[in-house]
Formats: structure tokens, C-alpha cells, sequence
């Protein structure tokens, strides 16, 4: 398929292979998917490989990207028909933004889905974190497994465990260093992009909510950011772990850690999540939103693709409007419906249409 207009319109009823198209686009982005973590998942039934590829035009010129998904082996990416030995290396070649019924849950979900979402935004900007994301959770696996098995020899007869605390306080200690390190890395940087998106989601939210509303994005982390300083940071850290160590000990899991971070939302100093309508909540969703792709212009200094999955028939036309007003032609935007009675008709008149049945676009 070639997407030739500002604007492309998938539409189709439930089922029929829409928002796949969109999760091809996901993975070639970030080499994720919101929806699933198993390769063999994205590999057409009896078939031996499944495969995406795509060409964008940016303004160094043309790049052709490429993943394989394989049965019986790990999946590969390639670069301008070069295989690479790293994945990390293929993300940061196409840029989204991507805003889905199941962002409405970001107020009101739990603590993961906003670190999440913070983490694959930190991941456009900088794709080196994915590696450093990677890395703590790593280490936070292993002091895990460690903890649980502490528990698991301190019901063991005595006779057995004589020799066994010195060791394992010892290769606690060594966990403990490699997460402290490890995990400032993560709160420092999601500590700076809350910095840079939350004024302009508060910029957005105003905007959109005609300077009624004031919104403040925070961020909680877990172990207390006083200071930008690395070595600061971890000892506050390690102390937090001294503080925690008799709780781990009893429910055998790490307590401490940027795996427990918040992000904070709140409209005209009260909490969105708990008392935010569910139309704030929707406009403060788009203000974050509008807020990412600012963003992520700024900082890589090219627009990134608007992925619309069917998200529209969600917001009324006041927030469908200052949609189409922020984006307009600057931002090239897939969108998903199963409709098009909801859309204006500024939309429709810069739109490709496709429809979208049993897998096929016509």
C-alpha cells in the first residue's frame, strides 16, 4: 500500500484486519506490540515465516525497513536491505504517536500503563534506553529470583543452610549496587521527560479545554530524585533498599525502584484519576498526545506518523476539532473507524479512503 494523502482513513467493521495494519506500523517503530509479546503471534497459521516491510520517505531521503518473524528461530530486522546485528540500531527510524481507545485507560489504569507509556516515548527520543530499560529489568529479575530463594532456605532444616546467609547477603549486596546503578538511569531520564512534555500538555489541555482547566503532570519516583547528581541518586537508593529490607524479606520481592514509579495527573490541583469526568479524562489523554508529537519534533527534528486507532468516534467534535486544527497536514495520520458518519468534513476532504474486509484493503 502506498499512503499518499496527509490523512488515510482505514474503514471497516470489528474483526476485519484494521488495526493489524496499525500494529505493523507499531513494530516497525518501537519493535513492539501493545498487543502481544509472542513473535509466533505475528506468523499466518501453517506458514513458516511472517514478514513487514515498508519504505519512508524522510528528509535524508528514502530508507527501506524490514522485521522476519520466524517459528522455529529468533526474529531479524534490516536496515536498506542490510541485516542488523542489533535491534536497538533499527529503532528511531520511523517515529509515531499512537492513540487508541485503550489510552483512555491511561488516567484511569493502574501505575504500569503510565510507566509504560513513559517508557516507549522515552524510547523514541533516545532509543539507547530500550537498552538500559532492558538491563534494570535484568537485574530486577535476578535479585528477585534471589529473594525467593532466600525464602525457600529459611524453611529448609537447619543443617542444610548453616553456610548459606553470608553467601547470599553477599550476592544480595552485589544485586543491590547493579540496580541502584541501573535503575538511576531510568529515574534520571524519565525524570527529564517529564520535565519537557509536561508543559506542553499543559499548554494542550488549556487549549482544549478553553483555559478553564489547568492540568500538572508529575512524576513519582520511587526512590526520591533530590538531585541530578548519578551518585546521589544511588545512594539514596541503596539506603531506601536498607530501609525495605525487612519487607522484602517477608513478601520475597523487590520493593524498591523506578518498577514502581508514578506518574501523577491532576486538573485544577485535583486528582484526574480519581476525580477527573470522563471527559476530562479524555481531554487530558489528547493533550498528552498533542504533547508527544511536539515532542518528538522537537527533539528529533522531523514530524512523527499519528496513528488514530479507532479513537475518534470517542471524542466529540469540540476535541475532533482541536485534533485536526494541531495536526492539519503537518503530521501524516493513519486512522482506523467503522464508520464515517463521525467525521467532519475537513477531515474527509484531506483523507485517502480505504476499506478494510476480511484482511483485504480495497
Amino acid at each position: 500500500m502506498e499512503f499518499s494523502a496527509p490523512k488515510t482513513i482505514l474503514v471497516g467493521n470489528n474483526a476485519q484486519g484494521k488495526s493489524n495494519l496499525l500494529e505493523a506500523v507499531e513494530l516497525l517503530s518501537t519493535l513492539r506490540s501493545h498487543r502481544t509479546s509472542h513473535d509466533r503471534d505475528f506468523i499466518r497459521e501453517a506458514a513458516a515465516i511472517g514478514q513487514i516491510s515498508a519504505q519512508l520517505e524522510r528528509d535524508l531521503g528514502a530508507v527501506d525497513l524490514s522485521i522476519t518473524f520466524r517459528n522455529s528461530s529468533r526474529r531479524t530486522v534490516a536496515l536498506n536491505a542490510q541485516s542488523l546485528r542489533r535491534q536497538l540500531d533499527f529503532l528511531g527510524m520511523l517515529n509515531i504517536v499512537q492513540f487508541s481507545s485503550l489510552d483512555l485507560d491511561l488516567v484511569r489504569g493502574g501505575p504500569d500503563q503510565r510507566r509504560n507509556w513513559l517508557d516507549s516515548l522515552l524510547i523514541q527520543l533516545e532509543p539507547i534506553y530500550a537498552s538500559i530499560l532492558q538491563q534494570y529489568t535484568h537485574i530486577l529479575r535476578q535479585r528477585n529470583a534471589l529473594l525467593r530463594s532466600r525464602a525457600s532456605q529459611s524453611v529448609s532444616p537447619e543443617s542444610e543452610v548453616r553456610s548459606q546467609p553470608s553467601t547470599s547477603t553477599s550476592e544480595l549486596a552485589l544485586w543491590d549496587a547493579q540496580l541502584a546503578v541501573a535503575g538511576t538511569r531510568v529515574i534520571r531520564r524519565r525524570s527529564r521527560v517529564v520535565q519537557r512534555i509536561a508543559p506542553l500538555a499543559t499548554y494542550w489541555h488549556r487549549e482544549i479545554s478553553g483555559s478553564t482547566e489547568e492540568l500538572l503532570v508529575s512524576y513519582v519516583p520511587n526512590v526520591e530524585l533530590q538531585s541530578d547528581d548519578p551518585n546521589i541518586v544511588q545512594q539514596a537508593f541503596l539506603a531506601k533498599i536498607q530501609e525495605r529490607a525487612i519487607a522484602e524479606q517477608y513478601q520475597h520481592t523487590t520493593l524498591v525502584g523506578p518498577h514502581r514509579d508514578e506518574v501523577n495527573f491532576s486538573i485544577n490541583q485535583t486528582s484526574a484519576r480519581q476525580y477527573g469526568s470522563q471527559g476530562q479524562q479524555r481531554t487530558l489523554v489528547l493533550a498528552l498526545k498533542l504533547a508527544e508529537l511536539k515532542l518528538i519534533e522537537d527533539v528529533i527534528g522531523e514530524p512523527p506518523l499519528l496513528l488514530l486507532d479507532d479513537v475518534l468516534a470517542e471524542l466529540d467534535l469540540n476535541r475532533q476539532n482541536q485534533l485536526l486544527d494541531a495536526i492539519q497536514d503537518r503530521f501524516q495520520t493513519l486512522i482506523t473507524t467503522t464508520h464515517l458518519g463521525s467525521f467532519d468534513a475537513q477531515w474527509l476532504n484531506s483523507s485517502q479512503i480505504f476499506t478494510v474486509k476480511a484482511g483485504q484493503i480495497f
